[in-house]
């Protein structure tokens, strides 16, 4: 097998604000938000089990940060696929800082304890066929799925 270079994070959490939407001067949309994910943890000093959570700053660009900011709310439970990213800077004092962030490729209502509508964005110069618009020759293409032919 040969080595790669993998960066990918996925988390589940609770928004912590809701999804902030700037454009770039260039008119890109970019929206910012923090996730909360929750983990329990076992107390130093008591030894009792406690509620904790770890913060992560996410940032979505394009039509993704559109439909996020427009879709999401403070609490929401998402699910968030995308990549760490690492930044470092000297601050007015001149010390070295390094910030995390998550830049996101995928943004999701997680459906565990909710539900939603989905409403697809319909794109320029871009046809939806129906599902009803398939010809029946084409339907199954003739394969007969009944009986112990299907593994599961």
């Amino acid at each position: 097998m040969a080595a790669g270079f993998v960066n990918s994070i996925t988390l589940i959490g609770n928004l912590t604000r809701d999804p902030e939407l700037r454009f770039t001067t260039n008119g890109t949309p970019v929206a910012s938000f923090s996730v909360a994910v929750n983990k329990r943890v076992q107390s130093k000093e008591s030894g009792e089990w406690v509620n904790d959570a770890d913060f992560f700053n996410v940032v979505a660009w394009f039509k993704l940060a559109e439909n996020l900011a427009a879709s999401l709310n403070k609490g929401d439970r998402v699910i968030v696929i995308g990549r760490l990213a690492q930044q470092n800077w000297d601050d007015k004092q001149g010390q070295k800082r390094t910030e995390y962030k998550v830049i996101a490729n995928i943004v999701a209502p997680s459906l565990e304890f909710a539900t939603c509508k989905i409403e697809k964005n319909v794109r320029p110069g871009v046809s939806l066929v129906s599902i009803d618009d398939v010809p029946e020759e084409i339907e199954g293409d003739g394969i007969d799925f009944s009986g112990d032919d299907i593994p599961f």
